[in-house]
């Protein structure tokens, strides 16, 4: 009976099913071997952060995807070798979420990759005809666009951006403070195509347009661009911020990987207790697994340090009295708490689950977040000493809006307390700290992070690494660092590069559309 339901099931070819599959398997291994080489292309850009921390490779990592878009047979192709070229930056820039996200992380991959798409499609229009302006200056502004588009906190935000490869530059870091991270992107971008050029002038494929001019001027010049590019951040190496002050001297906790919220506590204060007096002690994210407004034993113990050892900026991860869990930076000093401020910011899956109803499943898979997290509602000012600063949490420091949101509040120094303990032994951590390079060159603010269990870093008023306390020390690092003023020109005017960016694009892609459908 069973068989021969089976037969009808299969419309009476019990081979049928079979076949299909063995048709459907054959057609995924062929479409994999046809667009493999554009996902490895997408990863190699990845060795350029840390922990490879290959960083002259972002100079030139993109040439070979730009390459791949350019050799395809039909703008539609690109565009396709485009996505799965976002596709596998993504998830090699992200891999090390496997084993929170699961799952999480392929569906991130394919939704952010779609936004390289138009990227493809740009390199394939004007690499080809070797246009070489034109392209210089679109093909940067798509991918700036798409970067921009991801850096949205539900596609994951904007962990590895292009940018943040420089962070042991100052001098190419310099663009940051002119227009952001997203200015640094461009450049290196801008870079790669103009480089993606040169080696294209000596190939062509059937159906391509001739460019102008012999292969060897052609070169010559896309290569004088992409040098004139290049230099473009050493000319414009400047201060923009003056001293505010003396030094302020910070003292950075990290206790390392440590088990339980009691003993991490312990470890907090035992190290504490051992520093000299200093004006602000930094303590990392979820360095107090108690809501300290329910434990006065424990605000007590750590009044008794802030006594002792100078102000103290702590991180609360628990459950209120109501069973609500935010992370709050706290303020403590001798005479008790002084401020207090909810991060913002959540990380997607890992402290909430966006359209939990839809996504919920990811729990049972995976370590994601059980229970959402209760996001702050803006920025808080703090003050240690005489020196404003403004505390942000972890995932907070890869937005540069935040960080130019306390400057312009007043800001005269950067704080931020982290946690990558899930992720200790990636490419995570050393990436994460990084970022606080990128943030001081922008906003022309030195930068400090406190990380449980490493990287804890200082970098002053240009990006310049003052400490770098790596994971697998435990203990403590004292800096001092320069509060400063002034503000850069990010500072005041914001994301005009990615804004413009975007208008270019969007230039570009209505002319194509209107090429391609011309009015009768």
């Amino acid at each position: 009976m069973r068989a021969a339901a089976e037969v009808i099931g299969s419309g009476g070819d019990p081979s049928a099913d079979g076949g299909r599959s063995v048709t459907r398997r054959a057609r995924a291994v062929a479409l994999l071997r046809r667009r493999a080489p554009a996902l490895v292309a997408g990863a190699l850009p990845v060795l350029a952060f840390p922990r490879p921390g290959l960083d002259w490779l972002a100079w030139v990592a993109l040439t070979p995807g730009l390459l791949l878009a350019r050799s395809a047979p039909t703008g539609r192709e690109a565009a396709k070798r485009g996505w799965w070229f976002g596709a596998g930056f993504i998830l090699a820039a992200l891999y090390w979420l496997l084993p929170t996200v699961g799952p999480g992380v392929l569906l991130l991959a394919v939704a952010a990759g779609a936004l390289w798409a138009p990227w493809g499609y740009a390199a394939w229009a004007l690499l080809r005809p070797g246009r070489l302006i034109a392209a210089v200056v679109v093909v940067p502004s798509v991918w700036l666009a798409a970067e921009w588009g991801r850096s949205w906190q539900s596609l994951g935000g904007p962990w590895a951006l292009y940018g943040a490869t420089q962070w042991r530059h100052p001098a190419v870091l310099s663009l940051a403070s002119i227009g952001g991270v997203w200015l640094v992107t461009f450049a290196l971008v801008a870079v790669n195509t103009a480089l993606a050029i040169a080696a294209g002038a000596w190939f062509r494929r059937a159906g391509d347009t001739p460019p102008a001019g012999r292969p060897v001027r052609r070169t010559l010049a896309a290569v004088l661009l992409a040098v004139l590019i290049a230099a473009a951040g050493p000319l414009t190496y400047r201060s923009w911020s003056a001293p505010a002050g003396r030094p302020l001297k910070v003292a950075l906790v990290q206790p390392g990987v440590v088990v339980g919220a009691g003993t991490r506590f312990d470890a907090g204060e035992r190290i504490t207790a051992a520093l000299p007096r200093v004006d602000l002690v930094v303590w990392g994210e979820s360095s107090v697994g108690f809501d300290l407004r329910r434990r006065p034993d424990l605000m007590a113990r750590l009044t008794a340090l802030a006594r002792a050892h100078g102000p103290l900026l702590v991180n609360e991860d628990a459950r209120d009295a109501a069973g609500r869990i935010s992370k709050s930076a706290v303020l403590i000093g001798p005479d008790g708490e002084r401020a207090r401020y909810v991060k913002n910011r959540l990380v997607p899956f890992g402290e909430y689950i966006p359209l939990r109803t839809t996504l919920g499943w990811l729990t049972r898979v995976s370590k994601a977040a059980d229970q959402n997290r209760v996001p702050g509602t803006g920025v808080v000012m703090m003050r240690a000493g005489a020196v404003d600063f403004g505390p942000l949490i972890c995932f907070e420091s890869t937005f540069p809006d935040l960080a130019r949101t306390v400057v312009n509040r007043g800001a005269r120094v950067l704080v931020y307390e982290s946690a990558t303990s899930t992720f200790q032994g990636s490419w995570a951590p050393p990436q994460h700290a990084s970022l606080g390079a990128v943030r001081a060159a922008e906003t022309g603010r030195p930068a400090v992070q406190a990380a449980l269990t490493g990287v804890s870093a200082a970098f002053d008023e240009r990006g310049r690494r003052i400490a770098w306390m790596d994971t697998p020390r435990r203990g403590s690092v004292v800096v001092e660092v320069t509060p400063s003023r002034g503000r850069t020109p990010y500072d005041r005017y914001g994301d005009y590069v990615p804004w413009l960016a975007v208008v270019i694009a969007a230039g570009a892609g209505l002319q194509a559309w209107r090429r391609r459908h011309p009015r009768g």
